[in-house]
C-alpha cells in the first residue's frame, strides 16, 4: 500500500510539471507587439539654423565734440532718451573766449591799417593827378591797400571761427533717441573727433547677427518673439570678410514689419533656411536613429513588422537629423525605441 500511495504521488507530481510548462509557453505566446510611436517621411531638403540676434537702431550716432577741450559739465546718463537739441555735454569755454578777444583786436587792428591804407591810396591820388608823386608810387599804395582789406577779411574769419568755437563747447543731440553708451566725465579732456557717446536714433530697428565662418548671411530669415509670433526679416548689409578675432560674419537685418515692442539691446532668437545639397533627404527625430549596428539605421515599419533600413546622417540640429535612406516617399519610420527592436520584429502602431 505504501508502494502505491508512493507512485501514486510521483505521477501527480510528473504531471503538474508538464503542466506548469505547457501554460509558461502558452502565456509567452499570447503576449501582444509592442506599440511604436511612427512617423510619415518626406523629401525634406532644407534645414533651420537658428542664431541669436540682438536688436540695434537702423543709425547709432558717435556723439564727439568738434574740438579739442576738457569737458566742464555732463547732463545725461546712459540709458535716457534726448531730444534733438537737448544739451548733453558742455566743455571748459576760458580759452575759447580768450581766443575770442584776440580775433576781436585782430579785426580793430586790420581795420584800422586798412583805414590809413585807403587814406594813403586818396592823398596819392591826387598827388599823382597834380604830377607831385609818380604812377608807380600810387600803384604800390593802391596794393598795400589791397593787401590791408585782405588782412582784415582773415581776421573777420578767424574771428567767426573763434565764435564757432564756442558754439562748439556746448554739445546738443543732433537727433532724438537712446544714449546706449556713455563715456565721457567732467574734467576728462578729450580732443577732436573722440567719441563719448552713442546714440541710437528714432525710428527704423534692426537685428545684429553673427553667423560661424563657414556660413554667409542668409538673405531672409525670421524672428521669433516672446509672445510666439514671427516677424520676417531680411539682409540690409553683412560684413566683408569674416572678423579675424571671433570667426564670424557680422550681418544686420531689417525687420520688415515695424514692432515697437522691441527694446534695444534686446537678444532674439532668428531663425533661416539652410539648403543642405542632398538630394532624397528626409527629416527624421534623432530618436528615429538606431547605432547599434555597423551604421546609423531607421526602422521601416511595413505590415505590422520593423526592418532596419541603412542611413546616411547629412545635417543634425538640436532636436532633429536630415538622413538620406532609400525609403520610398511617405512610408512609416519607427521614431521612438528604435534600441530594441530586431529585424522582422511584430509591433503595433500607436494611433496619433
Amino acid at each position: 500500500m505504501t508502494k502505491f500511495f508512493t507512485l501514486l504521488l510521483l505521477i501527480s507530481a510528473i504531471f503538474w510539471l508538464s503542466t506548469c510548462s505547457v501554460d509558461d509557453n502558452d502565456t509567452s505566446s499570447l503576449v501582444p507587439a509592442p506599440w511604436v510611436k511612427t512617423m510619415q517621411i518626406h523629401v525634406n531638403n532644407q534645414s533651420i539654423l537658428e542664431l541669436s540676434g540682438v536688436v540695434r537702431a537702423r543709425f547709432e550716432t558717435s556723439v564727439a565734440f568738434q574740438l579739442d577741450g576738457r569737458i566742464a559739465s555732463r547732463h545725461i546718463n546712459a540709458g535716457q532718451y534726448v531730444e534733438k537739441g537737448q544739451a548733453l555735454f558742455g566743455l571748459d569755454t576760458r580759452d575759447l573766449k580768450q581766443t575770442i578777444h584776440a580775433a576781436e583786436a585782430g579785426v580793430v587792428a586790420a581795420q584800422a591799417a586798412l583805414a590809413t591804407a585807403s587814406t594813403d591810396v586818396v592823398r596819392d591820388r591826387q598827388l599823382v593827378a597834380e604830377n607831385f608823386v609818380s604812377r608807380q608810387a600810387l600803384e604800390r599804395t593802391e596794393l598795400v591797400e589791397r593787401e590791408a582789406r585782405t588782412r582784415l577779411n582773415a581776421a573777420q574769419a578767424q574771428l567767426q571761427q573763434a565764435r564757432n568755437a564756442l558754439n562748439y563747447a556746448d554739445l546738443r543731440a543732433e537727433e532724438s533717441g537712446v544714449l546706449i553708451e556713455v563715456s565721457g566725465e567732467p574734467n576728462q579732456v578729450v580732443t577732436f573727433g573722440q567719441a563719448i557717446a552713442v546714440l541710437a536714433r528714432d525710428g527704423e530697428r534692426e537685428v545684429e547677427v553673427f553667423f560661424p565662418e563657414n556660413i554667409q548671411p542668409r538673405e531672409t530669415g525670421s524672428i521669433r518673439l516672446t509672445d510666439g509670433t514671427l516677424h520676417a526679416i531680411k539682409l540690409r548689409e553683412s560684413a566683408g570678410a569674416a572678423n579675424p578675432s571671433s570667426r564670424t560674419w557680422r550681418a544686420r537685418y531689417r525687420i520688415m514689419q515695424d514692432e515697437h515692442t522691441l527694446s534695444l539691446g534686446e537678444v532674439v532668437r532668428t531663425r533661416f533656411m539652410k539648403d543642405i545639397g542632398a538630394a532624397n533627404t528626409m527629416k527624421v527625430p534623432l530618436g528615429a536613429l538606431d547605432e547599434r549596428g555597423d551604421g546609423v539605421r531607421v526602422w521601416h515599419l511595413r505590415d505590422n513588422q520593423a526592418f532596419p533600413i541603412s542611413a546616411q546622417i547629412i545635417a543634425l540640429d538640436n532636436e532633429h537629423a536630415w538622413v538620406s535612406a532609400d525609403l520610398p516617399e511617405s512610408s512609416h519610420i519607427i521614431t521612438l525605441g528604435t534600441n530594441q527592436l530586431k529585424a522582422g520584429m511584430a509591433v503595433q502602431k500607436l494611433k496619433p
